[in-house]
């Protein structure tokens, strides 16, 4: 018995590379902006953000979900909400980006890479 209709499982897979994909530019984009641009701390994780979230949404519609064609108020509504339901964890992961990084000194690598993993379950359980 199958558990998965075939489309499901493609669709599956291609939310899980699209979750890598965004992670990688939130990534990237963060250490760009600190460490070669030498952007602060709270402003390149937040710059981070909305290129990483502003991705993970064209992504996920164009090529996970396939979205067809809405009207504009309806796309409005549907961004918004996007953006707000990810708005709980930027704030968690700027919180802990300020009191690790900026107020006790860690490596901005391991505590960015561990926040991300946070980050990625608390936006599991808002999107679901």
């Amino acid at each position: 018995m199958k558990i998965f209709k075939r489309g499901t499982n493609e669709e599956i897979i291609k939310y899980g590379i699209a979750g890598v994909m965004t992670t990688a530019v939130n990534y990237l984009t963060y250490i760009i902006m600190f460490n070669l641009l030498y952007i602060s701390n709270l402003n390149s994780n937040a710059i981070a953000w909305i290129v990483a979230v502003t991705f993970a949404y064209l992504v996920n519609n164009i090529i996970v979900f396939k979205a067809r064609y809405i009207s504009n108020k309806k796309s409005s509504i549907k961004v918004v909400k996007f953006f707000l339901a990810r708005l709980i964890s930027f704030i968690f992961e700027q919180f802990g980006m300020f009191i690790f990084i900026d107020y006790l000194k860690y490596n901005n690598f391991i505590v960015k890479a561990c926040l991300t993993i946070i980050v990625i379950v608390i936006n599991y359980f808002i999107s679901k």
